[in-house]
């Protein structure tokens, strides 16, 4: 058997340990290559909450939510969106596909490997305010008993046994600088060796240069996810035509080590990249107290109840309320002329509502320790979200609206805000939270969260003034534009298999992952549904393992 390897897989994250797994399965033998050190194997998987898309699970049926495929592809391409006859031809049929598979196998084949999720199910991306439109219809975000590290654990571990019996070789601090390709198919991989690196995960390492390689084989997998730690990649791909300009500020979500080297690597080669202008960034992102990696920011995950204003003091317009229209609030903030924006709350919102993403920002699910997770239950806010309050410099902490905004304007980095014009959208929202029937949107989705009893009971306050010094301090944060996904990227067939712009599949060549769009080179069209991310990774990283498995005969 010529080569150094049955497939080289290209990168060490979720979807690269996925393909692994199913390729060793197989008795394939794999090298996979990472330009990071040992200490980052799983990727951006590792740093995730670890929600989960589920469709009609026993956890749903147990919280009395009715769901089908049908609803949830209806939800799908409703947040799609898909409009392009020649980019969107591989992403739709992927998208039919997950839903399916998130119907179905998903949760099954995650079990068998050891995987299991909490027993209450999470509302996500509530959407733009109408059935037919972008959103969750119903609750879909299954948190995963251990969040990231627990989702990459489990596709290690046979990786690594794999490893051990000489059927998977790694090869870290290798980075990829091209493809070998021989008669148009893909045969191989040649880079840069690294110096090594003791950086901790998630950490920047060094590039310098420390010697050459190359490596050969039947197939190489791109696994090496997408551009969100580049902000110039970020803004020359930014679609200003969809989403206005490119913010001149932005905080960084991911590691630095998420570049999109190897998209542009596998398009010089003759790989057809497309949807780069979709992608999904956050708007409640704050920056970290503790950082890991350069510019390391964290996610609010908002409860329904915040107000929230704009950079001038004017509040969002409905339906642009916390947890609802990630891209359509971001569009309006950036609308604005501004960067950021401004939550204002109370005590006791903060202290049900928030929830940080990350896995490090909840250790309680993470380390898997149900006495810390029932103490979320009593009153104060959870141990990470406190030392926000104590620690994070987004953060203002005051008893009166007049010392609020006197904190708000000493942090702002834009305009100062009238503290009247606070006020008045303060009492107006107040107004409304003290009546029995409103007229405010804001103040009915509250109600309709309310209405879901796992909501009611651990994630949605009880309405009530924001001025009622009963529920104060009144606490502000100011939020500021976060980069994360790549929706777009490496078109590929339903087999993972890389196609070329004039849509012929790219022998030897595949993609799995956020290099791929998550599939097909876009599976979420504009908008994603959340928990979609990570089942993402294991959907196209195991028909990238199935496929190569089947054609190596």
């Amino acid at each position: 058997m010529s080569g150094d390897a049955d497939v080289i897989v290209v990168g060490a994250g979720l979807s690269g340990l996925v393909a692994t797994y199913e390729l060793v399965r197989a008795g394939r033998r794999v090298i996979v290559v990472d330009q990071e050190s040992e200490a980052n194997l799983g990727g951006q998987a590792f740093w995730s909450l670890g929600g989960l898309f589920l469709v009609d699970s026993p956890e749903q049926r147990r919280m009395g939510i009715r769901d089908s495929a049908a609803l949830a592809l209806s939800d799908w391409l409703g947040s799609a969106g898909f409009d392009r006859e020649r980019e969107d031809h591989w992403p739709r049929r992927w998208a039919e596909a997950y839903v399916d598979f998130a119907a179905g196998e998903k949760r099954a084949y995650l079990h068998r490997l050891g995987l299991r999720v909490m027993p209450t199910v999470g509302w996500a991306e509530r959407g733009a305010g109408s059935a037919s439109g972008h959103g969750n219809s119903v609750p879909r975000f299954h948190l995963t008993w251990g969040t990231g590290p627990e989702v990459v654990r489990v596709f290690r571990e046979p990786v690594l046994a794999a490893a051990a019996r000489g059927l998977v070789t790694f090869r870290y601090r290798h980075r990829v600088d091209g493809l070998i390709t021989e008669g148009g198919a893909a045969a191989g991989v040649r880079g840069t060796v690294l110096e090594p690196s003791a950086a901790p995960r998630g950490a920047a390492s060094s590039r310098e240069p420390a010697g050459e390689f190359a490596l050969r084989a039947q197939a190489v997998v791109v696994t090496s996810g997408g551009i969100g730690g580049d902000h110039e990649l970020v803004r020359r791909n930014w679609p200003a035509d969809r989403l206005g300009p490119a913010p001149r500020s932005m905080i960084t979500g991911v590691p630095a080590y998420v570049d999109g080297r190897m998209l542009g690597i596998a398009e010089e080669a003759g790989a057809s990249l497309v949807n780069r202008d979709r992608m999904w960034h956050y708007t409640e992102g704050i920056r970290n107290w503790d950082p890991i990696w350069p510019d390391h920011a964290i996610r609010i995950i908002p409860g329904p109840s915040s107000l929230w204003l704009d950079a001038t003091g004017r509040r969002l317009p409905a339906p642009l309320f916390p947890g609802h229209d990630t891209l359509a609030t971001l569009r309006h903030i950036v609308s604005t002329g501004h960067d950021y924006s401004w939550f204002v709350l109370t005590r006791s919102i903060v202290e049900k509502e928030f929830a940080l993403s990350g896995s490090e920002q909840n250790p309680d699910v993470t380390g898997k320790n149900l006495k810390l997770v029932l103490s979320r239950a009593r009153k104060g806010a959870p141990g990470p979200v406190q030392a926000f309050l104590d620690k994070g410099e987004d953060f203002v902490v005051r008893r009166t609206l007049p010392e609020l905004v006197a904190g708000m304007n000493a942090i702002a980095p834009g305009p100062r805000l009238d503290a009247a014009q606070v006020e008045r959208e303060v009492v107006a929202r107040d107004r409304e939270a003290s009546a029995a029937y409103s007229k405010d949107f804001q103040m009915m989705s509250v109600a309709n969260a309310r209405a879901y009893w796992p909501d009611r009971l651990t994630r949605v306050a009880r309405p009530h003034r924001l001025l009622d010094p009963a529920h104060g301090p009144l606490i502000a944060v100011r939020l500021h534009l976060l980069t994360r996904k790549s929706l777009g990227g490496l078109e590929t067939t339903l087999d993972s298999q890389v196609v070329r712009p004039g849509g012929e599949p790219f022998e030897g060549l595949y993609a799995a992952g956020e290099a791929a769009g998550f599939g097909g080179g876009g599976v979420h069209g504009y908008n994603a549904l959340e928990g979609t991310f990570l089942g993402g990774c294991v959907f196209s990283g195991r028909a990238a393992g199935r496929a190569i498995a089947r054609s190596l005969g």
